[in-house]
């Protein structure tokens, strides 16, 4: 049987330390905050393309007798919402436990859960253990063998259901995720360096998504039509 204060300390890392380019980039972000969010994409929807330099990374920490290391990636739109985010955190000390976990948006069918497939292999169901306002969190046990196959994999795919019962599948590439696993955590300040360059071509996006509806607009207003409602 799971540890049950166990399990707390990891939820209390998935709320904290988990996905911190993702915490970083929203936090104290009015215009983000203010901004509203995409609908759930569709079956068959293009994924959004993901924002230059998102790549697999580790961060550890001490919490009370145990270490616990999340080896993470982190895939957010330009908009600053999240897309979607996979853990891997292996806890050490006086507990140990191995977990995956996959991020998704709220607005999810919950008994559904969530399918991850390593390339064409078959997909495993990881149900939903918490939500929170802004994301739900889906987990399983991060066996041996899971870790030797997502090594040797190209690409991992998250599939959540959304509130119109439609799969949203969401394509990450595995490419870089074992010298991550592996390697020495990143240290505070790559993290640092790793968080200005987020939010510098999360701004780059954004100013020309805004450049592009104004262009939309001046077109419009020229030929006498109505200018196309902002996104």
């Amino acid at each position: 049987m799971r540890n049950r204060s166990l399990s707390v300390t990891v939820h209390t890392l998935a709320a904290g330390l988990v996905g911190l380019a993702t915490v970083g980039a929203l936090s104290g972000q009015a215009a983000a905050q203010s901004a509203p969010k995409p609908a759930p994409a569709a079956a068959g929807a293009a994924q959004p393309a993901p924002v230059p330099g998102t790549q697999w990374f580790k961060v550890c920490s001490k919490q009370g007798d145990n270490e616990i290391c999340n080896t993470q990636y982190t895939l957010i739109a330009d908009t600053r919402q999240l897309i979607t985010a996979v853990n891997l955190i292996d806890v050490k000390g006086k507990s140990n436990q191995k977990v995956v976990q996959a991020v998704v948006p709220t607005g999810r069918v919950i008994p559904a859960g969530v399918q991850m497939q390593i390339d064409a292999a078959k997909a495993q169901t990881m149900n939903y253990s918490v939500c929170f306002p802004d994301r739900c969190i889906a987990e399983a046990q991060l066996t041996d063998q899971m870790v030797a196959a997502l090594k040797k994999g190209n690409n991992l795919t998250i599939t959540s259901v959304n509130f119109q019962r439609q799969p949203n599948p969401i394509k990450i590439t595995l490419s870089g995720l074992g010298k991550a696993y592996d390697g020495a955590p990143t240290q505070q300040s790559d993290l640092a360096k790793r968080q200005q360059e987020l939010n510098e071509a999360l701004q780059k996006q954004a100013d020309a998504r805004r450049k592009k509806f104004e262009d939309a607009q001046a077109q419009a207003k020229a030929g006498g039509t109505e200018a196309p409602a902002a996104q």
